[in-house]
This record gives structure tokens, sequence and C-alpha cells, in this order.
């Protein structure tokens, strides 16, 4: 048995049935381990071409083995334990606007844990949430230019969940969290990502959908 079958699994289609009409989770699949979720959704575009993958489509990790935040910082991404996530989206903006999509990720998520948690996060620009100082969330944009068409968006996104201190390497003990040693409680990971990928598929609509792009 691997480390993540011993966790509560995520299972694709019982994700995508509580996201009914949804254009964020219309198609989900789950990868037992990859490099990236950034990468990997990068290689699906590449492979088959950007018009036959649809826009929303979300791929999971149960581990990563190269996650990255900004800068080129390495997110350690403990198998079964997280949220490792990454989003395929074409928001109608300029290339230079992608700031944008990091803001709008970052706020959705900390709405959500306030309203799941009753936990009060902190976001810490460019693109981290905090509980109690230190980090439980980040988001790492990537823009492709498209000729023609809406430019594409890779909105990766890793969430602490699940681990205890000892999860997280030494010299992180002192600056990374998670929900469960945040509540003293596990959580429902299935639950949590329903909830968040809900919420930023509605605000992504609000905020996205009827922009225009000057590119």
């Amino acid at each position: 048995m691997s480390t993540a079958e011993k966790f509560d699994r995520l299972i694709p289609d019982q994700l995508k049935a509580e996201l009914p009409s949804t254009v964020i989770g219309r198609e989900i699949i789950v990868l037992e381990q990859t490099g990236s979720t950034n990468d990997a959704i990068s290689r699906i575009v590449s492979r088959h071409g950007p018009s036959s993958v649809v826009e929303g489509f979300v791929v999971f990790a149960e581990h990563q083995t190269a996650g990255r935040g900004q800068y080129g910082n390495r997110w350690e991404s403990t198998a079964g334990k997280g949220l490792w996530f990454s989003i395929l989206l074409q928001p109608r903006i300029p290339l230079r606007h992608s700031g944008r999509l990091t803001i709008w990720a970052i706020e959705t998520i900390s709405d959500v844990i306030r309203k799941e948690f009753r936990l009060e996060p902190v976001i810490k620009f460019p693109n981290d949430v905090q509980l109690c100082g230190r980090k439980v969330a980040g988001v790492l944009v990537e823009m492709r230019a498209q000729e023609n068409a809406p430019h594409l968006a890779v909105v990766g996104i890793g969430i602490n969940i699940n681990q205890c201190r000892d999860d997280f390497p030494v010299g992180l003990q002192a600056r990374a969290i998670s929900f469960a040693m945040a509540l003293g409680r596990q959580i429902d990971r299935q639950k949590f990502a329903v909830a968040i990928l809900r919420n930023l598929d509605l605000t992504y609509r609000e905020k996205f959908s009827n922009s225009v792009c000057s590119c």
C-alpha cells in the first residue's frame, strides 16, 4: 500500500458529481504521483493541443515530487495530506495582468477557510495564505500566449490539510502550518476540495468570464 492510500483518497467522479454546471471542475483527474501538477497539465495540453482540453480542467496529485512555489522555491507536498492541484483556464486578460489570477485565487481560498473553519487567514502577497503567521496555502500562476484566442493560464494551488509538524522538513516547521494543526483535528480532503473548486468557479466567472482581452 502506498503512503497516499493510508489516507482518504480523492475520487474524481465524486468530485465532478458535486460540481454540476461549473466551468472549473467540469473535467477532473487525480494522479497518484507527479513532479508538479502545473507541469502535468502543461504536458497534457502540449500532447493533445489547447483546443482539445476544456477550460476548467483540473489535475490533482496525491503526491508531488517536485512541487514548486514562487521564484522556483520548492513546495513540500506530503502524500495524501494536502490538496495539490492545477486548473487550466482561458481568462480574457493580457499576459501582463496575470497577477489578477493570483489575487483571485488567494482571496477565494481565504474566504473558503473563513466559511469552512471560522479561522482568520492572512494574505501575504504576492501569493501566500497564512494562519498564525505560518504558510498554509500558496498559488503559482503560469500563462502562455496564444494567437487569435484567449491566453492559456495554469493556476497551481497547494493547500496544507492534514500534516502534523513532523511532516514538514525541519527548516519549514516554524514557517508552515496545516488545518489539522490549527484545528486539532483531521479534515475531510474530498469535502474541502469540493468547497474550494465550487467557490473558485463562482468567483472566476464573476471576475473573468466577461473580461475583454486587449492583448
